[in-house]
C-alpha cells in the first residue's frame, strides 16, 4: 500500500517534468498523510493542470465524506471490477506528485519505516484516480483521489509486497487522456517499476506521526546525511550542472526549498 509520501519539488520542476503550462507554488511536505489535500496533475477537457485533491476517494454516490479515509489506495489488479474504482479508471485518472514515499517493513512485532525514492532525486507521478462528490446535506463539492498500487519492484520487494504504480513519463499522455477508455492498454502502465535506481532507506519511527515533517524541514523525518548517488538539486528544479549555475555542490542532499 501507500499511506505516506513526500513532495517538495519546486513548481519549476513540475512544469518541466509533467508538461503543465504553469503550476502554483505548492508547500513542500515531507510526511503527507491521508485525508489531506495533495498535488496532482490531470486533464479535464483542456490542457494539463495541477489540482489539489483530497486524498481518500469519495465516489459520487457515497453518502458521506468519511468513506474516503478507507479509500486511499486501489489495487491495479481489480480496478475494472470494483464499483468504487472502475468508472474513475475509465475516465478520471491523474498523477499524484511525489519525490518519495514511505513503507513499513514488518519484523516480528516491530515495523521499520523506509523512505523510497529514485537516486536522481527527480519527482515522479504515482498513478491516481479521482472523483467529484457533493455533500448531500450541505451541497458542498469535493474532488478526491486515491493512489493505485501494484506489485513491488524487485529492488524494494524486501520491504513490502505492494508499492504505488509509478507511471513512466512516456506514458503520461496515455494515462491522463480522459477520452482514452482502453483499460487493457492502460493496465500495462501499472506494472512494477522497471527502473534500477529505486532505493529504500531506513528512517526514524517519528514518521508514524504526520506532524513530524523532518527536524529542519529539509529531509524526511529521521533521514539525515547524503544520498549515495545522483546529481545535486538546484533551487530551480534543475538536476544538471551544465544547465544550472546553482548546482555547485559535490554532494546530493534532500533539498530544502
Amino acid at each position: 500500500m501507500c499511506g505516506r509520501f513526500a513532495f517538495y519539488s519546486p513548481h519549476e520542476a513540475v512544469v518541466r517534468l509533467f508538461g503543465v503550462a504553469t503550476a502554483p507554488e505548492i508547500e513542500p511536505r515531507w510526511n503527507i498523510a491521508p485525508t489531506r489535500f495533495i498535488a496532482t496533475v490531470r486533464e479535464v477537457g483542456g490542457p494539463r493542470e495541477v489540482a489539489m485533491l483530497y486524498w481518500g476517494l469519495v465516489s459520487s454516490w457515497a453518502k458521506e465524506k468519511a468513506i474516503g479515509a478507507r479509500m486511499i489506495n486501489a489495487r491495479s489488479e481489480t480496478l475494472v471490477e470494483k464499483p468504487s474504482f472502475r468508472n474513475a479508471f475509465r475516465r478520471r485518472r491523474c498523477l499524484v506528485l511525489a519525490d518519495g514515499y514511505y513503507e513499513w517493513q514488518r519484523s516480528g512485532a516491530t515495523k521499520q519505516p523506509y523512505f523510497i525514492a529514485f537516486d536522481d532525486g527527480q519527482p515522479f507521478g504515482m498513478a491516481g484516480l479521482w472523483e467529484r462528490w457533493r455533500d448531500p446535506a450541505s451541497g458542498e463539492p469535493l474532488e478526491s483521489c486515491c493512489v493505485v498500487t501494484t506489485a513491488p519492484a524487485s529492488a524494494i520487494a524486501h520491504v513490502h509486497d505492494r508499492m504505488p504504480a509509478i507511471v513512466p513519463p512516456e506514458g503520461y499522455a496515455e494515462w491522463l487522456d480522459p477520452t482514452n477508455e482502453a483499460t487493457d492498454r492502460l493496465a500495462r502502465l501499472l506494472q512494477p517499476c522497471q527502473r534500477g535506481d529505486l532505493r529504500a532507506r531506513p528512517v526514524s519511527s517519528r514518521v508514524y506521526d504526520a506532524r513530524h515533517q523532518g527536524a529542519d524541514r529539509s529531509r524526511p523525518p529521521g533521514l539525515g546525511g547524503r544520498l549515495p548517488a545522483g546529481p545535486p538539486r538546484s533551487p530551480h528544479g534543475c538536476c544538471s550542472r551544465a544547465h544550472c549555475p546553482g548546482c555547485r555542490s559535490s554532494a546530493h542532499e534532500y533539498p530544502a526549498h
